[in-house]
């Protein structure tokens, strides 16, 4: 009996012990998940358009192709790669870094010079002509090739944020940001482009609540999507120029980020001392994006004329 207690109490330790690992993946998760933000945004902002112009039907079926891919970019192609680069070339974690916020800040550099410029962005347009299923098809792929790219960022990101842990901490946590935030991207897209055949329905119910109600989500929807898109722009900025800077301090010029750090000490210094953190918080948030934005105007006439043309000169497109 003593020594079947005893196995009983160390089955309930080694419970407590997977437990707590548990709790330690899930809370590093959402840490990692929540410095992945500004991508995060952006991927939910970026999907919706690549179901313009298709029949309703098809909706669903494409964002879950679409998100099906995501999981694939993510598990199967980037998981083993950051492990590996956590493993052997940690080195180059701060330089793929850069190169995402450099791109998370030319993207959202690039949407304010279309605003301003009034020029529209070409994959928003639905298709006028030409086999759907085809068409579906080339959406698909076009979706998971940009998908991949902010998967990358994401999971790039996440792994930084991660406290440097055992292989199969590192890879549950990483396995779980990839599972969990393309779940929450993607939901939430399946939920905004389906709110206004939600809405459609509500409007021609029996009840006049309901009918307002369903007219309300309706009109609503135009103006959500132009807010989820400006405020994708403004976190692509700010999380693309926090990066960035972060990074450069990490491989030594800590210049960057010790003025900004001061510019924001000293304005929430002028402010009330219950609204220090938040001000101080405001202050540097703002002043990473202001970098974004001059990162990302700087690389535009780059990409344009330099990358640009060497990348069609490669592939051929």
């Amino acid at each position: 009996m003593s020594g079947l207690l005893a196995l009983l109490d160390d089955v309930a330790g080694i419970a407590k012990i997977a437990a707590a690992s548990i709790d330690d993946v899930a809370a590093q998760a959402l840490k990692a998940g929540s410095k992945a933000a500004g991508a995060v945004i952006d991927d939910a902002a970026v999907t919706p358009k690549y179901v313009q112009g298709f029949d309703a039907s098809r909706e669903l079926p494409i964002i879950w192709r679409i998100a099906r891919g995501s999981i694939i970019n993510k598990l199967v192609i980037l998981l083993p790669v950051g492990l590996a680069l956590s493993a052997f070339a940690p080195f180059l974690i701060p330089p793929l870094l850069m190169l995402g916020g450099a791109y998370l800040c030319f993207e959202g550099a690039e949407k304010i010079a279309h605003w301003l410029l009034g020029h529209h962005d070409e994959h928003t347009q639905a298709y006028e002509s030409g086999d759907p299923a085809q068409l579906e098809e080339d959406k698909i792929k076009g979706a998971i090739k940009t998908d991949f790219i902010l998967s990358a960022e994401i999971m790039t990101i996440a792994l930084a944020a991660i406290p440097e842990s055992g292989f199969w901490m590192e890879a549950s946590t990483l396995a779980l940001v990839a599972v969990g935030i393309t779940f929450a991207v993607y939901g939430s897209v399946a939920l905004i482009v389906k709110a206004d055949d939600v809405g459609l329905a509500m409007a021609r119910g029996r009840l006049a609540a309901t009918r307002a109600l369903g007219r309300g989500i309706v009109q609503a929807m135009p103006k959500m999507m132009k807010t989820l898109t400006i405020v994708g722009t403004a976190a692509m900025l700010w999380v693309g120029g926090s990066i960035i800077i972060h990074s450069v301090k990490d491989i030594g010029w800590s210049a960057p980020y010790a003025l900004i750090h001061d510019f924001a000490v000293a304005v929430a210094a002028r402010m009330p001392e219950g609204l220090h953190g938040f001000v101080e918080w405001f202050a540097t948030a703002l002043a990473d994006g202001m970098f974004g934005v001059a990162v990302g105007l700087a690389l535009i006439p780059v990409v344009g004329k330099v990358i640009a043309p060497a990348w069609k000169a490669v592939v051929g497109k």
